[in-house]
């Protein structure tokens, strides 16, 4: 098979797959909300009339204005333009630093969700910035180009570039490079553990963490779960056309990079302490449970959540649910024993 001819999504792994079971059941908090939107999720779609849909505006998480990112003085915020990879154009900064902050304080770098097709640098912040609040970091969310108009190496070569920028400026920010958080959700945990990859292997900064929240990691879809679950926030579908969008015909061939899909890297040795987050009811558990144990099996730290009936998305879309209480906490209990002085 070349990597011009992919194997078919929904057959790739028929034969191992025949026997799984229903999906685990979904939280009935989160199940509420979700509930009246579950005809919309199960609709056909396709990459002409999904990838501009996922771009519209999100009443779930909408972007922040600057009178947001403030938080009434808490934050001062600024955007920086930044030299891209080679060849490529500059890529966007957006700088949150909390009021009164001591020198030489830890950052989060973030990249932003939206299945590598959507999202901007204003995108998912709120938690980040509850995040930065209580530990007094600076935040930094990095705006990277989209597939398909960019496909890959695109999107993580632009998350490197303002990795590798933050770490150089490091002094003029405030920043103490030991103390690099980066962090991400769906796409973003991704491209997060994507940057974690070339860093290490390029020889570049050293995060001392790696926040990844329900990451999309694999392209090949031949996880039970990518199979189990059906349609919610983010569905086989979905999952297909973005990885096809980012990767062309090369989607579940041999040559796909680590640096587009970290599942496929060979050796997780000499990588960042790791968080993972995932709903049992999310087609990206097992992705995130097996990278989890591959960690693990290297000497890697790394703490594991497999959040009981939480699908993808689900501490966003029912953030009062007890499960998505639990879950935040979770991270930032994992945050302040990472960045303690």
């Amino acid at each position: 098979m070349t990597s011009g001819s992919p194997p078919n999504a929904e057959q790739t792994g028929a034969a191992t797959m025949a026997n799984f079971g229903p999906p685990p059941p979904m939280d009935p908090e989160i199940a509420a909300v979700l509930a009246p939107h579950m005809d919309h999720f199960g609709r056909a779609i396709t990459a002409e009339t999904f990838i501009p849909l996922l771009r519209l505006p999100n009443p779930f998480s909408p972007e922040l204005t600057d009178e947001d990112l403030r938080r009434d003085g808490a934050f001062t915020v600024s955007e920086r333009t930044i030299p891209g990879p080679a060849g490529s154009p500059d890529v966007d900064l957006l700088i949150c630093t909390p009021a009164g902050a001591p020198f030489m304080t830890s950052a989060i770098y973030f990249s932003h969700g939206g299945g590598m097709v959507a999202g901007t640098i204003r995108s998912g912040l709120s938690q980040v910035l509850d995040w930065a609040q209580d530990l007094r970091s600076v935040v930094i969310s990095v705006g990277y180009r989209l597939a398909p108009e960019t496909p890959h190496p695109g999107p993580a070569e632009d998350c490197y570039a303002g990795l590798v920028w933050i770490a150089e400026h490091a002094a003029e920010l405030g920043i103490d490079p030991s103390r690099i958080v980066v962090a991400g959700d769906s796409a973003g945990g991704g491209l997060s553990a994507a940057i974690s990859l070339m860093s290490r292997d390029r020889g570049g900064p050293e995060p001392v963490g790696q926040m990844l929240i329900s990451p999309m990691l694999d392209d090949r879809l031949d996880s039970v779960s990518s199979h189990q679950i059906g349609p919610t926030v983010w569905s086989r579908p979905a999952n297909t056309i973005a990885w096809t969008a980012l990767l062309g015909g090369a989607r579940g061939g041999p040559d796909v990079s680590p640096y587009a899909a970290p599942a496929r890297a060979s050796d997780l040795t000499g990588l960042p302490p790791a968080y993972l987050d995932v709903g049992t009811s999310d087609i990206f558990r097992d992705e995130t449970v097996s990278y989890a144990s591959r960690l693990w099996e290297v000497g890697v730290q790394a703490e594991l959540h497999a959040w009981p009936g939480g699908a993808h998305g689900f501490d966003v879309y029912a953030s009062h649910a007890q499960l998505s209480q639990d879950a935040r906490a979770a991270r930032i209990r994992w945050l302040r024993r990472l960045l303690a002085p």
